[in-house]
């Protein structure tokens, strides 16, 4: 098995991350399994989107939260 990772480049989707050989960002994948979306549905609606690439993603989102600043959420926004 080859490891899906997340790259940024300026040139793809204004320098956001997304997975390698595609255009298909972290926020997207976040985004869609946060309002409930299964691996499976990702799957069929992106076919370029592998289910390592899928976890790579949450692995970057990780590894993102782990900076040492933290933003505070605005409890109306949720």
């Amino acid at each position: 098995m080859v490891e899906a990772t997340i790259v940024s480049d300026p040139r793809i989707m204004m320098g956001k991350p997304v997975v390698a050989g595609t255009r298909i960002t972290v926020e997207l994948i976040l985004e869609k399994l946060g309002r409930g979306e299964s691996i499976e549905a990702l799957l069929e609606a992106h076919p370029h989107l592998t289910r390592e690439g899928v976890l790579a993603a949450l692995r970057y989102a990780a590894r993102s939260l782990r900076a040492e600043v933290v933003f505070p959420l605005d409890a109306r926004s949720s």
